[in-house]
């Protein structure tokens, strides 16, 4: 029903397309206290409803000024609209005004910091409040007494810091951003209400989930039934399954490889969803890669419209294949705020979603209250992001509703220390004994390097290879190049079936090639495979014998995990050799460094089922490294909002360029793009498509071709290698630059 604003005036929210009467057009009060409504409800859930709605009544104040209702009309008028509701909060309570002034100054530009701003960033929030004292003279005789009156609502009790001050401002600023985007969009298209309903409730998921494993477990022969390793997994959804009916915590799940841990972990979350009246289950994956196969079986358990993969590797094309143009644009809708029931992410996605300060990542954030969060594979979390993860993870439990699962083989040491200070006091394991199931799924005996000074390189690897009596092998090197000259030098030896995996193929190339490689072990023939390490991050390969170069701990293992995965041999092999190249910089050396200590004092007895060896690497891990090298935490005391989203970056690796390459159909893609951008309607789903075709590589390579003349720039930020320069992406080794001078390719340069 439409409501006459104050003075008998009509001031509107937004305007309608060949509408000059305004008949349609969305009045201020009406999107005011839907969105307050909306809001309210959202932030109801951390305990922060009254904060919420007054959040939503008082964000687009600065539409009552007579300037932007003349710029419905002429959108060349500019006017910035957002500050006077800021300005408001200020006004109302200087004491504590600071919460509402953030987020309503930042709904649409984003969270700023309070007392100073940098180059690329919006206005400082003292500065925004200066310069909207005058518009909200300019709109305030237009604004309803009832929504200026409104009074400040209590502090919820559990701010009692200005850590806490800090992550709660994120969320009332995720619950205002979603709410704000909700009411708007759906006024434009109501149908897109209809579209976020419709999923399963957490209980019948839960249901779905026990009698889908329990399905497996029953149709498995009496022979397997009596296989260790099957009991073993009974064993451990058993205890998942018991442990559910706990209050909210910080749980582990310490399971090795094999122990059945993507369906167990479900099973535990769903339950214990249901138990706890949650909201959704949250599966936080580091890697890409494990991302699609994981995600796979829980749409297999839990149905295909439950699921919500997020994450940079989707392909809306196939997407739209699999699950038809409503399912898909239901799931498209679900990725701007996570409203599904079950959400598989990346590590990369749900941190940087904590951290940021863009209203289209923080808009989910809100969502992550009341929910089961597994983190799997936690000894990932990058060192130098440690407290600042570790303090939300902690607030995420005490205050926001949630339960913490850390789930890996390889448990870290994040538990409450004098050089931890953000660290779990306590941390409930849902599997007694690891260790000891640990040694029982022992499928490889692991062979580390005796001598410091027996340092390989690349023909002394390919010797040693070329030697094995078994024809099926993995070995895992530092470098790319390493990869690529290995690779070259065992098929120069005459073997066949060799492969190569690095992050110069694109990751369809590298999808296609463990396809192929997955088939050629099946069929058991020779199969030959160099790798960096993206091979260790859940990939489902299986070799009777693995190569490691000297790394981190918890890299080993991984790459044990790609050694008789499947335990059809009564024991595998993993070699670890001391490489002559280096792991990159940063965390990977460090580690390098940690490992060399311990086999200095343990050489012979290094036992990767001890679970106290594990904490011992990684305490030394820790302590060596800065866990707040970026002064995160500093810069939330201070609530400088912006210089922390622009700081927080989890991928360690530098600047790099995206290219796009020449891989399966990216050239029909890349076509559609420059047409849609020809048209001046490029789409989000026209860069998404070809995200599985796209290479980064780093600075100096980044130049190298563009100075060649060998990649084209598509649009601001994102190029492709063209095609006189195609010959650069070979069909095993993926984008080659070498130290040659680029040319281009003589078929394409001859008329």
């Amino acid at each position: 029903m439409k409501k006459e604003a104050f003075m008998n005036r009509m001031f509107y929210a937004r305007s309608v397309e060949k509408d000059p009467d305004k008949t349609h057009w969305q009045l201020l009060e009406d999107h005011l206290f839907q969105v307050a409504e909306i809001a309210s409800r959202f932030a109801e859930k951390f305990s922060s409803k009254d904060w919420g709605y007054i959040a939503g009544l008082w964000h687009d104040l600065g539409k009552y000024q007579e300037e932007f209702q003349k710029k419905l009309i002429d959108e060349t008028i500019r006017v910035e609209h957002s500050g006077v509701g800021a300005y408001l909060s200020f006004e109302k309570n200087k004491s504590m005004y600071l919460p509402l002034a953030f987020i309503i100054a930042g709904h649409h530009a984003g969270l700023t910091n309070c007392k100073f701003s940098e180059t690329g960033m919006p206005s400082d929030l003292q500065k925004r409040i200066k310069n909207n004292k005058q518009k909200i003279g300019n709109c305030r005789t237009n604004i309803p007494l009832e929504i200026t009156q409104k009074e400040f609502p209590q502090i919820p009790d559990f701010i009692v810091s200005k850590l806490n001050i800090d992550f709660w401002i994120r969320f009332l600023f995720s619950a205002l951003v979603d709410a704000d985007r909700i009411n708007s969009a759906e006024f434009t298209d109501p149908s897109l209400k209809t579209l976020r309903e419709g999923y399963d409730s957490i209980n019948e998921l839960g249901k779905n989930c026990d009698q889908y494993i329990d399905k497996i477990m029953k149709n498995l022969t009496a022979d397997k039934k009596n296989k260790t390793v099957n009991i073993l997994r009974k064993s451990i959804l058993g205890q998942c399954r018991e442990k559910a009916v706990s209050s909210p915590d910080v749980f582990s799940l310490t399971v090795p490889t094999g122990g059945g841990k993507t369906l167990s972990s479900m099973s535990f979350a769903l339950n214990h969803a249901e138990k706890n009246n949650l909201q959704r289950v949250i599966v936080v994956i580091p890697y890409t890669s494990i991302i699609e196969q994981n995600a796979k079986v829980y749409k297999e358990a839990l149905g295909i419209k439950n699921v919500l993969e997020h994450h940079s590797n989707l392909d809306p094309q196939k997407q739209k294949e699999i699950k038809g143009d409503e399912l898909a644009k239901k799931h498209e809708l679900a990725t701007e705020n996570w409203d599904a029931p079950v959400i598989v992410t990346t590590s990369v996605q749900f941190f940087e979603t904590l951290f940021s300060n863009k209203p289209s990542k923080c808009r989910k954030l809100h969502n992550i209250a009341k929910s089961v969060i597994i983190l799997d594979e936690i000894q990932t979390i990058p060192p130098k992001y440690l407290n600042c993860i570790l303090d939300a993870l902690n607030q995420l439990v005490k205050n926001y509703g949630c339960s913490v699962v850390l789930s890996t083989a390889t448990p870290p040491a994040l538990g409450l220390r004098k050089s931890l200070k953000y660290g779990f006091k306590n941390v409930l394991p849902i599997i007694e004994n690891p260790g000891e199931i640990a040694e029982k799924l022992k499928r490889v005996d692991i062979i580390w390097p005796e001598q410091k000074e027996d340092v390989w390189d690349i023909e002394d690897l390919a010797n040693e290879l070329d030697d094995l009596v078994e024809d099926q092998f993995l070995c895992i090197v530092h470098k790319r190049s390493d990869a690529r000259e290995l690779a070259k030098a065992i098929e120069n030896r005459g073997c066949e079936n060799v492969f190569h995996l690095s992050a110069l193929m694109c990751p369809k190339h590298r999808l296609d090639t463990i396809e192929s490689i997955d088939n050629v072990l099946k069929e058991k023939k020779p199969c030959r495979v160099v790798s960096t390490q993206l091979v260790e991050a859940g990939v489902d390969l299986d070799f009777p014998v693995v190569y490691r170069a000297l790394a981190g701990l918890d890299s080993i293992v991984q790459a044990a995990g790609r050694c008789n995965r499947e335990g059809n041999l009564e024991s595998g092999k993993v070699v670890v050799f001391r490489s002559k190249s280096k792991p990159p910089p940063g965390t990977p050396t460090t580690a390098l460094y940690v490992m060399e200590g311990l086999l200095l004092d343990d050489e012979k007895n290094l036992d990767v089922s001890d679970p106290e060896i594990f904490e011992r690497y990684f305490r030394e891990l820790y302590f060596s490294r800065a866990t707040d090298q970026k002064n995160i935490q500093g810069n939330r005391k201070e609530f400088n909002f912006a210089t922390v989203g622009r700081d927080f970056k989890m991928i360690e690796d530098g600047f790099t360029y995206t290219i796009i390459v020449p891989w399966g159909d990216s050239e029909e893609r890349l076509s559609k793009l420059r047409n849609a951008i020809n048209g001046g309607h490029p789409k989000k789903e026209h860069l998404r498509s070809l995200q599985p075709f796209t290479v980064n590589v780093y600075e100096k390579s980044f130049y190298k071709l563009q100075n060649a003349g060998a990649i084209d720039e598509v649009m601001e930020g994102l190029f492709a290698l063209n095609g006189t320069h195609n010959y650069l992406y070979d069909r095993k080794y993926g984008l080659v630059i070498g130290d040659n001078p680029i040319v281009a390719d003589p078929e394409y340069t001859t008329i």
